[in-house]
């Protein structure tokens, strides 16, 4: 009997077990191919994101075409993307048939949804160390970078639940680039670092209009003095730079808290009087920035090269651009001393398949991304910065960097200083908890502000009651009540699993009852047919 009870009840266990460890990262260490058969043809998929930018897409081209002259058996096939969005959503969506690519760009909070699902990403722990393919290793055809030639700011941020599933491909950070000319014009100078107060205080005073309802600054009927490009990032620095909660690494949201409560309402009074506004409200900082029609447009380091009325790429017409002196700087701090910055930029994942040699031909082709010419070249086409100290430090790259200002393309000054502002402050660059949830986390960081600024347009009352409000309907949106649940207890929760799952374990763990209740209803009913 007691054999008969323990058989039923076994798979329950074993299920509730399986539950409870779903959503965990598989860290075991992946296992390496002895090596690549030198007669056989390898055929890997790279996918990896672009800006419309056609020497970036030629800067991937020419790194394909290196790479096989160097592997000739290795075959690279790209597919390209226009945003980070988009690659995640077709990674999701192909993980269930084992489709994914081999490489892929993507965001650590991409990568974190990524392990929930068994084996799915390379923990790349035992590939990075390996004496004949690591970093460096002694079978790699190429000069490719060692660990502690990556920077190390860059690299730790490629850890997912304490394991490195990604390398860092580029990094940018983000830059306020300003109209110096309408600044003067307002009896203002640009102080060494920016401070919210000098932002708010100035971007208020720009809001002046003559009597026919035109600005006095620029003498146009628009003017949006301050425009933020990601709200998202804006919000999380604002809290960083107060030493204010956003999440615990564990993964419980602590974003809904006074200091964000002030934030919002301090928001909300500039955006009242026509001083601010967001990308998604108004479009790219950029735009407008080169209109004449902004002084302050914060966006990345990575967008740089359409900042600036020299800029080399443009989204409005020539005969809509007002020629200006363009200052690019740090973003603004709480307190300069102790400056707080986003890091932030596309890393690199290998996805497992059932075969190793075509995983260690996807690891080679990811290392080749991080050698010096790949580097500087992709980092000459926007403000980004190489990952590598080998590739910061390389003659080339310091060259590129001494010629700022040589033409308005390669050597576009506004793109240059961009990234001098990064590779001056790594070491106050940051960068949010990682965990599956926390894309939705940033996402409702974004629309705090986006909402206010909206809500403020329309004429709306942004009081302590809408703030409720709001805080609750960004908490249902995104699910963070359910993050909240399994991060409290240090525990994953049927809440954090998809849907399909929670009902596929209710299904089978509702049918194990009913057997285990029959069984017991026709054991009470033996017992009593022997008496």
């Amino acid at each position: 009997m007691k054999k008969r009870v323990f058989a039923l009840f076994l798979p329950l266990f074993l299920l509730l077990i399986l539950s409870a460890c779903h959503g965990r990262a598989v860290t075991d260490e992946f296992r390496i191919a002895d090596g690549l058969d030198a007669d056989r043809q390898y055929e890997i998929t790279f996918w990896a994101k672009n800006d419309t930018n056609k020497v970036q897409v030629e800067i991937y081209k020419k790194a394909i075409r290196d790479f096989e002259t160097i592997y000739p058996n290795i075959h690279v096939n790209i597919r390209l993307y226009t945003d980070y969005a988009t690659i995640y959503q077709d990674v999701i969506t192909n993980i269930p048939t084992k489709t994914t690519p081999n490489v892929c760009v993507s965001y650590p909070d991409h990568i974190a949804t990524y392990l929930t699902g068994e084996n799915v990403v390379v923990p790349l722990e035992g590939l990075m160390t390996d004496e004949k393919y690591g970093l460096g290793g002694s079978e790699v055809k190429f000069d490719a970078p060692k660990k502690e030639e990556i920077v190390p700011e860059f690299l730790e941020e490629c850890r997912v639940n304490g394991a490195y599933y990604a390398l860092p491909f580029m990094r940018s950070t983000e830059a306020c680039y300003v109209n110096v000319d309408f600044v003067k014009a307002l009896g203002y100078e640009l102080p060494e670092k920016l401070t919210w107060d000098f932002i708010w205080e100035v971007s208020d005073a720009a809001t002046a209009k003559n009597e026919d309802g035109t600005f006095k600054l620029n003498g146009q009927k628009v003017l949006l003095p301050f425009i933020y490009k990601s709200t998202d990032n804006m919000m999380i620095q604002m809290l960083k730079q107060k030493g204010a909660g956003y999440s615990t690494d564990a993964g419980e949201i602590e974003i809904f808290n006074d200091v964000t409560t002030e934030l919002l309402f301090n928001i909300a009074e500039h955006a009242k009087k026509g001083a601010f506004s967001t990308f998604k409200i108004s479009s790219y900082p950029a735009n407008f920035l080169n209109a004449g029609q902004c002084v302050f447009a914060i966006d990345s380091t990575a967008g740089s090269t359409w900042m600036g009325s020299d800029a080399p790429l443009s989204d409005i017409h020539d005969n809509d651009i007002r020629p200006f002196t363009c200052a690019v700087m740090e973003i603004p701090q709480f307190d300069t001393e102790h400056p707080k910055m986003i890091s932030q930029g596309p890393s690199v994942c290998l996805f497992n398949k059932d075969d190793p040699e075509e995983v260690l031909a996807s690891w080679l082709f990811t290392q080749f991304l991080l050698t010096n010419e790949v580097q500087a070249n992709y980092s000459h086409t926007e403000g980004y910065v190489p990952v590598t100290l080998k590739a910061q430090q390389d003659p080339a790259y310091l060259d590129y960097l001494s010629r700022e200002g040589e033409d308005n393309d390669t050597y576009y000054s506004v793109k240059i200083r961009a990234a001098k502002i990064l590779l001056k402050n790594a070491e106050n660059t940051f960068v949010t908890p990682v965990f599956n949830g926390s894309a939705a986390l940033r996402n409702a960081a974004g629309d705090l502000i986006d909402n206010v600024t909206k809500a403020i347009r329309r004429k709306q009352t942004v009081d302590d009651a809408y703030i409720e409000k709001l805080y609750s309907d960004m908490t249902s949106l995104y699910r963070l009540d359910q993050l909240q649940t399994g991060a409290s207890t240090g525990k994953k929760t049927f809440g954090a699993l998809p849907g399909t799952a929670v009902w596929l374990i209710a299904a089978i763990l509702a049918a194990w009852a009913v057997i285990g209740t029959v069984f017991l209803i026709r054991t009470v009913k033996g017992k009593k047919k022997k008496k």
